[in-house]
């Protein structure tokens, strides 16, 4: 548990960081020091967050506000790993404003979380990617919330392409190059093709050890379209939650995966930021832009919102050229029923999520390895989470 002393420090440190680099592990350590108990770690468990203060980040989030009221009483929710962090450290601030209130965030994956909220076990859920028309998750949900259910992105989550490599800590790759590596078509990290894009790197003839997600995982639906939105002709398979490549090892959940590449010489994997940042791993370039709450940011407000009325599902452009922006970007979606049968559920719902899109919060998520929503989106956001009845 941080002490008063610690907080000053720990907020002079954060208040100097500008980029998110290699200071951002000050960041996430500041973060999770502050919101002690209820702080995120690797393993994805169940985390029910106490009252301890959270300090917030010198990224500001954008301008948009929203009602934060307190509400007494409980919330659960479960799902993606992507944002348990974020979530984890937005339930340690609301509930060190509103000690009434009670939320637990189960993070056990984006497929895990729509099938409980489905089956009505939890109030909202946590995901990675919008409801799916094509397994009729949204018809589901309807039936399950007697009112149609909405997506509504909160979470910026990059999706780091991190490695291990003995004696590089450097690494630039194209979209060609990472679909081939994941597809297994290049096997040793002295590939011509690897070395093409990195010149004057030393690379090794380690052989490369592909890691995925074994479980069902909105980041793998993301990094999957990515691949295949990109690179269509070294990675035909189209996105899904479950991981469809012919080569790698599976490891469960993203804490699975990190621990799997720190370990491996010559390992390689798709983790989110926050979790690349907390397993100090080395994170590649793409197309030589670096993996910054910033360059995420740009490829986020490059994204289009697809969805009707007050659904915010949107279509990441993967393709884009916006100067400065990382492509491989996913949002996590709080998934609600647009329309509670107890009224009582429906007023905690929102109080919470108004908290998680208020810049109040949405500025100190840099520190947990996200990025603020652009304030167009965030402006949505808080229009559509007003509109839950």
């Amino acid at each position: 548990m941080a002490g008063p002393t610690d907080f000053i420090v720990w907020k002079a440190v954060l208040l100097k960081i500008t980029r998110i680099g290699r200071a951002s592990g000050l960041a996430v350590a500041a973060a999770l020091a502050l919101s002690a108990c209820g702080s995120a770690s690797n393993d994805d468990s169940s985390n029910t967050a106490n009252n301890s203060g959270a300090a917030a980040s010198s990224s500001g989030g954008s301008g948009s506000s929203a009602d934060t009221s307190c509400f007494s009483g409980s919330l659960s929710a479960e799902g993606s790993t992507a944002q348990q962090n974020a979530i984890t450290q937005a339930i340690s601030s609301y509930q060190a404003k509103c000690n009434g209130a009670k939320i637990t965030y189960n993070g056990t994956g984006s497929g895990a979380g729509i099938t409980k909220f489905i089956a009505k076990q939890v109030d909202f859920a946590g995901s990675d990617s919008a409801l799916n028309p094509d397994k009729g998750e949204p018809a589901k949900a309807k039936t399950a919330c007697k009112s149609d259910a909405l997506d509504i992105p909160m979470v910026t989550g990059p999706i780091a392409v991190s490695y291990n490599v003995k004696g590089v800590g450097k690494l630039n790759l194209t979209p060609q190059l990472i679909a081939k590596i994941f597809s297994g078509k290049i096997k040793t990290w002295n590939d011509p093709a690897i070395k093409a894009a990195n010149k004057g790197v030393d690379l090794p003839g380690t052989k490369i050890s592909v890691f995925f997600r074994s479980d069902s995982s909105g980041t793998t639906d993301n990094f999957t379209n990515y691949m295949n939105t990109v690179d269509p002709a070294n990675w035909p398979d189209k996105h899904d939650k479950t991981w469809k490549g012919s080569v790698g090892q599976g490891k469960a959940k993203t804490a699975g995966v990190a621990s799997a590449v720190k370990a491996t010489d010559g390992g390689i994997g798709y983790v989110e930021w926050g979790y690349a940042i907390q397993n100090k791993l080395d994170m590649a370039s793409v197309d030589g832009v670096k993996l910054t709450a910033d360059s995420a940011g740009k490829a986020v407000e490059a994204a289009k919102v697809v969805g009707k009325g007050k659904d915010l599902s949107l279509k990441i452009d993967y393709k884009t050229k916006a100067e400065g922006a990382y492509p491989i970007v996913l949002v996590t979606y709080e998934v609600v029923c647009s329309k509670y049968s107890d009224a009582t559920k429906a007023k905690n719902v929102k109080a919470f999520l108004s908290y998680m899109a208020s810049s109040e919060f949405q500025k100190q998520l840099t520190g947990v390895g996200a990025a603020p929503l652009p304030a167009p989106i965030q402006s949505k956001v808080v229009e559509s989470i007003n509109s839950i009845s």
